[in-house]
């Protein structure tokens, strides 16, 4: 799949205010991080690892643009979830709007973890995108690193995806949490017909 040469920071700032740019979303995962959470993919990175579960979610083109109001009240209409998951593409490139909707979250008593292909050192230099110590702030776990194909798991007990990646739990209730596993998947089916694949084989169109 081809993507602009386009940076990062010029393509958020075409994102309305207060809102994000997301590639998909699902109200209810039991594969994404601890518990029952809504997960939200957001539309953009510029990495293009090999062997990524999502590819669809390279290009920093608006795909689907929705309010964080919006997308806050969706997530908490189910009152199954108990958390919410932050994927992508990268989440970190649109830190800010999704630290203002993780407070909103966090506010209703729901936790919040992210997945990024930066590392924490990354995200805490001077060099990290705009907002990162500030969505950092609001998450409860964080597992950070780029998919490395060649270091891939294939695990029942891994919550990762490649060795180099790492889980940190920023917040010390959920150190006994860390029980999904990276080989895990799920099929979601939308009222268009559409379907979501979500888990190790990330996000995948099926006929």
């Amino acid at each position: 799949m081809e993507t602009k040469s386009i940076s990062p920071l010029l393509a958020v700032e075409e994102i309305p205010p207060g809102h994000l740019n997301i590639m998909g979303y699902v109200d209810k995962s039991e594969v994404n991080g601890p518990g029952c959470r809504a997960v939200v993919w957001v539309q953009g990175c510029p990495r293009d690892c090999p062997g990524c579960f999502n590819p669809d979610s390279w290009t920093f083109e608006i795909n689907q643009l929705i309010s964080v109001d919006t997308l806050a009240e969706n997530i908490l209409n189910n009152p199954h979830n108990t958390g919410v998951t932050f994927s992508g593409g990268e989440p970190f490139w649109q830190a800010p709007a999704l630290a203002t909707l993780a407070r909103k979250l966090k506010a209703a008593g729901l936790n919040v973890m992210a997945f990024t292909g930066f590392t924490l050192k990354q995200l805490q230099s001077e060099s990290a995108p705009p907002g990162s110590q500030e969505l950092l702030e609001q998450l409860d776990i964080l597992v950070d690193g780029p998919f490395v194909q060649s270091q891939a798991i294939n695990s029942p007990t891994s919550p990762v995806s490649s060795t180099n990646q790492r889980v940190h739990v920023l917040n010390p209730e959920f150190a006994d949490q860390i029980s999904w596993a990276s080989d895990q998947i799920e099929v979601h089916v939308l009222k268009d017909g559409n379907r979501i694949v979500t888990g190790y084989q990330g996000w995948l169109e099926l006929t």
